[in-house]
């Protein structure tokens, strides 16, 4: 199939990349519930279900960080020591002292 791209309006390029991206989007979607149908039947095949066959663990929920670093003036402001350094500490840093003056 080919087709003449350069007779079509913009409006009309427009228009068929859109029914492109949901042509593509469907047929996805058929493949992918294609192949779901496929797992289950060979599940049952063998007498399970595919829930039963597909064992995930349960996701374990992180316990959030313990601070690690505190403001010199005021306690109750304090940085993990993970990700980008708050404003506070490359400025304190700045000053030439050192992350280890920040510890608690």
């Amino acid at each position: 199939m080919s087709i003449d791209l350069s007779v079509l309006s913009l409006a009309d390029l427009k228009s068929l990349q859109k029914d492109v991206v949901k042509a593509i989007a469907s047929f996805e979607g058929r493949r992918r519930q294609e192949a779901l149908s496929a797992m289950e039947a060979a599940a049952r095949e063998h007498g399970f279900a595919l829930a039963e066959l597909i064992d995930r663990a349960p996701t374990k929920k992180r316990k959030p960080a313990r601070a690690k670093y505190a403001h010199p003036e005021n306690a109750t402001v304090t940085w993990t020591g993970r990700g980008r350094k708050p404003k506070w500490v490359v400025e304190f840093l700045a000053t030439g002292r050192t992350i280890d003056d920040l510890v608690i």
